[in-house]
C-alpha cells in the first residue's frame, strides 16, 4: 500500500477469546497494516501469558504497537493510552500502512471514536491520603465521604467499587470539581465519524465460553501461574489495574496456599466468562458505530473495509 492512500482505519472489537487477534493478523498482513492495541490489560510488560498476547511469532510478522510497553507498577489510563494511540495512528499514516486497533477494552474503543475528558493530574500525595483512608476505614466510609463530597457522583457509582470510588474522591478532592464535570468537557476524538470502519466479532456464545475454557487452560499450560508468581512477587500496591488482570487474584490465592489450583482455574475460568457477557452488553449499548458481525463473515466484511481505506484522499 503506497503511502497517502490509507484514508481509514479498521476498528476491530470482540469479547475475549473471540479470535479477533488472528483476524487483526490476517488483516495485517493483507492489506499493509500495523496492529495497535486497544485492549488495557495487554498493555502491560508483565502480563503477556495471562493476557493472551500475540505471540513473538505473530509480532515478527508485522508491526504491532502497545503491547507490553507499560510496566504493571504504573495506573495507565485511558488517556494515557489515547495519547499513545495518536503517536501510532500518525506514524502507521506516514508509512501509509492500514491502521487496525484490536481489542475488547470499550472504554479505549469510546475514546477513540467519541474522545475523552481531561481531568487533570492527581497529586501523589491526594492519591496516597485517599488510599490510606480506603485501606483504614474501608470502602463503606469511603463512599460516604463521597456522599458528602460529590453526590451526583456517588449516586453512579456501586457501593463496593473500589477502584471508582477512590477515583471520584480524589478528583474532587484534587480539583474541587466532580468527575462528571470533566467528563462534559472533554478532547475531540482521534477517530472522527466516517474516518474508520469498525468491526465487533460476535461468536456465538456456547462456542465463545467453549473458547474461554480452552485457552484459561492453555494459558496454565504456558506459563500463566510462573507470570503471576513473579507479578506478586513484586508486592505491587492491590489497586492498580495489572493486579485485577482476570486470571490474576485467583491465581495469587493459589499461591497463597487459599485454594487448590483445580478451584482458582475455575473460578478464572468463570471470571472470564462474566467478563465476556459484560463485554457484548457494553459494546451493544455504549458503541452502537459498531457493526456485529459473525466469525464467518468477518472476512468478507474486512475485505469491503481495506476497499473503503484505500480510497485515495
Amino acid at each position: 500500500m503506497g503511502e497517502g492512500q490509507v484514508s481509514k482505519a479498521v476498528l476491530i472489537a470482540g469479547p475475549t477469546a473471540s479470535g479477533k487477534s488472528a483476524l487483526a493478523l490476517e488483516l495485517a498482513l493483507s492489506a499493509g497494516g500495523v496492529v495497535i492495541n486497544a485492549d488495557s490489560m495487554q498493555v502491560y510488560r508483565d502480563l503477556r501469558v495471562i493476557t493472551a498476547r500475540p505471540t513473538r511469532d505473530d509480532e515478527a510478522q508485522v508491526p504491532h504497537r502497545l503491547y507490553g510497553h507499560v510496566d504493571a507498577a504504573v495506573n495507565f489510563s485511558a488517556g494515557a493510552w489515547l495519547a499513545d494511540a495518536a503517536v501510532e495512528l500518525t506514524e502507521a499514516r506516514a508509512q501509509g500502512r492500514l491502521p487496525i486497533f484490536i481489542g475488547g477494552t470499550g472504554l479505549y474503543f469510546k475514546a477513540l471514536t467519541s474522545g475523552l475528558s481531561t481531568v487533570p493530574p492527581v497529586p501523589p500525595e491526594v492519591r496516597e491520603g485517599v488510599r490510606a483512608r480506603l485501606e483504614q476505614g474501608g470502602v463503606e466510609a469511603l463512599h460516604a465521604e463521597l456522599v458528602r463530597r460529590d453526590p451526583a457522583a456517588a449516586g453512579r457509582l456501586n457501593v463496593r467499587d473500589r477502584t471508582r470510588i477512590a477515583r471520584a474522591l480524589e478528583v474532587v478532592e484534587a480539583t474541587g470539581r466532580s468527575l462528571l464535570d470533566w467528563h462534559r468537557e472533554g478532547q475531540p476524538p482521534l477517530l472522527p465519524k466516517d474516518s474508520f470502519s469498525a468491526l465487533f466479532l460476535a461468536p456465538d456464545r456456547d462456542e465463545l465460553y467453549a473458547r474461554i475454557d480452552a485457552r484459561f487452560d492453555a494459558m496454565l499450560g504456558a506459563g500463566a501461574l510462573q507470570e503471576v508468581e513473579q507479578l506478586a512477587a513484586r508486592d505491587l500496591d492491590p489497586l492498580v489495574p495489572a493486579m485485577k488482570a482476570h486470571g490474576v487474584p485467583v491465581l495469587i490465592r493459589h499461591l497463597r496456599g487459599e485454594i487448590s489450583l483445580d478451584e482458582a482455574a475455575e473460578i478464572g475460568r468463570a471470571d472470564t466468562r462474566h467478563y465476556a457477557k459484560r463485554q457484548f452488553t457494553w459494546f451493544r449499548h455504549q458503541l452502537p458505530e459498531f457493526e456485529w458481525v459473525k466469525p464467518e463473515q468477518a472476512r468478507g466484511w474486512l475485505a469491503a473495509a481495506v476497499r473503503a481505506a484505500r480510497e485515495h484522499d
